[in-house]
């Protein structure tokens, strides 16, 4: 079923194009990504699918009664009004009728009617059927997958948030709004690599179609099964996966560069047989080439990387083997009840030419402390030694250092104020800004134009310690791209800190992971550590359900035993001599299990300790056989243990009797 479909659509602002030509068709089911350089048009695409704008040029055709739910990063809400409030909003129709059920409920006390009854139960009826008494839990489920804690999310004004919890709410209000099109906008910029996870899977799961405007590469890859790109003024969709699209894209560009050479290659030899023989004894034929040669339509030059920024990242001179080293350093920020601890004893040396990536949950204290090792705050105690030649460059993830009230041009004139005006422009170019565009005041542009500014300003020195605090977070997707490039020949060191794993599988030596208030180090790549925690995650799952299990049957052999009492006390008629002789016997065969179980471990690990099991293949085979056997030994000894325990505790209480 078709949801929505776009026919040759071109929409115009005044005398500018925004984009032209753009077709395509959205079906029931269909996970969409939309990318793009910033400033193609991806935000107006959006508002021609809602239906808030409508095209200069062709057409646009909705399913009657389409449901879209948008998330919008710019949306406002009251700033006394609970996070669960607000999420909860999204079921307006519904909480509306249960507000209307409670208040019915409270009239029947009084009024018995025939009429009141039915309304009552029609209402009843309808809140069941159309998911009423899933709601508050369907709320609480978004609340905790987006990071938030449910019942404290009742209490919480989100007045009191951050931007960037402000974002995940809004987030959540839109997951949770009931839509047959989900619309999100660069929904993983404030989320943490374990909620980004979650949004992954949440997608995966709702039979709900998505389009998803993004920048965050491996979440495209996951949840997109087509894509919309855009670029040359235009847009062009391809089916398959990101990496399929990636790989579709260079095909199609490498066709229309061989196309654009071959054409080129023949109106190159056209005219000039043209200017040989106009005025020769083929001129007849001279003249009909030219006009055959004016007829043809001709290609355009295939679009490239113009435009995008020109990213070079100088390290200079060369810092000491311990770039920064922590010895003990706690961690944390001041608040109206005292100094909160965020981390506890760092123990870290961040070595020359290492890319850490420094990931964690939300709040876990990952700007705090690279404030810290920077010295912009100080430790609540340790200490924090930088080496004598280390210099730092910072790309603060809030780009607050920016002179908002300055022109572009004049925040990097500043800087560099012996630069000629065509330095400064040329500087200026590489990042995208050019013409009258320098003129505009830094605090009046887009988050990706001052994510730009703050790059051109980064290069402006040459420092040996990079530190990239979100880099990413405004940045398209070409730009990301020319980012990573820079890091990998940058010759210092760095510690990034990012939500996008495309990034961090691409550059990062080292990661440091925060969580529950220390700091580990794994010293391996970004890809090595995901695959660990893949291996740990799925190890501790089955964990989990061999204790579920053996909980079952623990449940089930306990009550196998209370009834086998049962029938023992039945059998000897309640005479407790008989009784306590039966339940000792069970007691001395329980502990006889224990002993040659705990004997049968005992001799399994010496002969598996023996080094000489495993010189040859059979040792080697054998051994395998044995650790199995031992596996099943201990889960036995287990099961012994509880009969033991729980014959021990029936033998105590028969002879208290």
């Amino acid at each position: 079923m078709t949801l929505f479909s776009i026919g040759n659509a071109g929409v115009d602002f005044g005398a500018s194009e925004i984009f032209r030509d753009i077709t395509f068709t959205v079906a029931a089911g269909d996970r969409w990504a939309v990318v793009g350089r910033n400033g193609t048009g991806k935000s107006t695409l959006v508002r021609l699918i809602t239906g808030a704008l409508q095209p200069t040029r062709g057409s646009v055709a909705r399913m009657p009664g389409l449901r879209v739910a948008l998330m919008d990063q710019h949306r406002r809400f009251p700033e006394d009004q609970s996070l669960w409030e607000i999420v909860a909003d999204a079921f307006g129709d519904l909480r509306t009728l249960e507000a209307s059920l409670a208040q019915q409920a409270a009239n029947l006390e009084h009024d018995h009617s025939e009429a009141a009854m039915e309304k009552y139960g029609r209402d009843l009826e309808r809140f069941e059927r159309d998911g009423g008494y899933e709601m508050a839990s369907k709320v609480d489920a978004i609340l905790m997958g987006v990071g938030f804690d449910p019942e404290l999310a009742r209490q919480t004004r989100i007045g009191t948030l951050s931007g960037g919890e402000r974002g995940r709410v809004a987030l959540a209000r839109q997951l949770a709004t009931p839509a047959d099109l989900l619309i999100l906008d660069e929904p993983t910029n404030h989320l943490d690599l374990d909620t980004t996870a979650w949004l992954e899977q949440y997608l995966a799961s709702t039979d709900r179609t998505v389009i998803c405007i993004s920048h965050d590469r491996a979440f495209l890859n996951a949840m997109a099964d087509h894509v919309l790109h855009f670029e040359g003024g235009s847009a062009f969709a391809y089916v398959g996966s990101y990496e399929s699209f990636v790989q579709q894209r260079e095909e199609r560009r490498l066709t229309q560069q061989r196309q654009f050479d071959k054409q080129q290659a023949k109106i190159a030899a056209e005219t000039d047989y043209i200017a040989r023989n106009l005025a020769g004894q083929n001129t007849r034929q001279a003249k009909g080439r030219r006009k055959l040669l004016a007829r043809m339509p001709r290609l355009s030059a295939p679009i490239g990387a113009d435009g995008v920024m020109a990213l070079r990242l100088d390290a200079g001179d060369r810092s000491g083997d311990r770039v920064i080293e922590a010895k003990g350093v706690a961690v944390g920020v001041p608040s109206p009840d005292g100094p909160r601890t965020l981390v506890r004893d760092v123990q870290v040396v961040l070595e020359r030419g290492e890319v850490v990536a420094l990931v964690g949950p939300n709040g876990a204290g990952k700007s705090t402390l690279i404030k810290t090792l920077l010295g912009e705050m100080p430790p609540f105690s340790g200490e924090v030694r930088v080496g004598p030649s280390t210099t730092v460059a910072y790309y603060r993830q809030d780009v607050g250092h920016l002179p908002l009230e300055s022109t572009i041009y004049d925040a990097i004139a500043n800087e560099r104020p012996l630069w000629e005006r065509r330095q400064v422009q040329g500087h200026l170019g590489r990042y995208g800004f050019s013409g009258d565009e320098v003129q505009r005041t830094v605090g009046t542009l887009s988050g990706g134009e001052r994510a730009r500014v703050a790059m051109a300003l980064l290069t402006l020195s040459t420092n040996n310690l990079l530190i990239l605090d979100e880099p990413t977070n405004h940045l398209d997707v070409e730009s990301i791209e020319v980012l990573e490039d820079a890091v990998e020949e940058y010759d210092g060191s760095v510690l990034i800190v990012s939500h996008d794993r495309a990034v961090l599988r691409g550059l990062a030596t080292q990661v440091w992971e925060l969580r529950n208030n220390a700091l580990t180090v794994f010293p391996g790549t970004f890809v090595e550590w995901e695959q660990m925690r893949a291996e740990r995650a799925t190890s501790e799952a089955k964990e989990t359900r061999a204790n579920d299990r053996k909980d079952a049957e623990r449940a089930v052999r306990q009550r196998e035993r209370e009834r086998e009492q049962r029938e023992r006390e039945k059998q000897h008629g309640g005479d407790p001599k008989k009784l306590l002789r039966t339940a000792e016997k069970a007691l001395a065969d329980a502990e006889l299990r224990v002993a040659t179980l705990e004997a049968k471990i005992a001799d399994l690990t010496e002969q598996l300790d023996d080094a000489s099991l495993y010189d040859n293949a059979a040792g080697v085979k054998k051994a395998a056989a044995m650790g199995k056997a031992l596996d099943e030994a201990r889960d036995q000894l287990e099961e012994a243990m509880h009969d033991w325990e729980t014959a021990d505790e029936y033998v105590g209480m028969l002879r208290k009797r």
